[in-house]
């Protein structure tokens, strides 16, 4: 059975078969999630990061996980926040879906992914768990070999965000 589980917690220590990094451009680490998971991977992560040239934003690239408990880190560069007119939900609804896809081509069942976009790249944290929430779902209803999502949150805030828009898209029909 497919399932979606939302809760707080620390992505570098997530027992999963991948891991998604909210990633820069460049994927060389950076501030937030991406150098948080940079950090406890170690250097054979950015090593191998060089050898994949970037990746676009929404878009998504596969590595080993290295250190870190999950075997496999997926990296997605998310959209900036700019009001929301510059085609912000459809780039960070690519980037769920792109990262799940990789997964899913690459036979993983379990994928564990922070709050893409809602840091230093200032996307409102209700407006993302919306695009999130949704996309991880209608993934999770065809999805052949992934079998678990989770979405671990750094805090309160975006939890209780996450959890509202799990509740909402509960109502919805089906």
């Amino acid at each position: 059975m497919q399932k979606l589980e939302i809760r707080r917690g620390d992505i570098t220590r997530e027992h999963t078969d991948a891991v998604v990094n909210a990633a820069n451009t460049s994927l060389l680490g950076g501030g937030g999630v991406d150098g948080a998971i940079h950090a406890a991977a170690g250097p054979g992560l950015l090593e191998e990061c060089r050898r994949l040239h970037g990746c676009e934003t929404g878009q998504a690239k596969i590595t080993g996980g290295y250190r870190l408990p999950a075997r496999y880190v997926i990296h997605t560069p998310g959209p900036v926040w700019h009001g929301g007119t510059r085609g912000e939900a459809e780039l960070l609804a690519s980037c769920y879906r792109n990262c799940l896809e990789l997964a899913e081509a690459h036979g993983l069942q379990s994928v564990a992914f922070p709050s893409i976009s809602t840091g230093i790249y200032g996307y409102p944290v209700d407006e993302a768990a919306a695009v999130a929430v949704s996309v991880i779902r209608q993934f999770l209803a065809r999805s052949r070999n992934v079998q678990s999502v989770a979405i671990v949150c750094f805090d309160d805030r975006t939890l209780q965000a996450y959890e509202a828009a799990a509740a909402d898209r509960q109502a919805e029909p089906g």
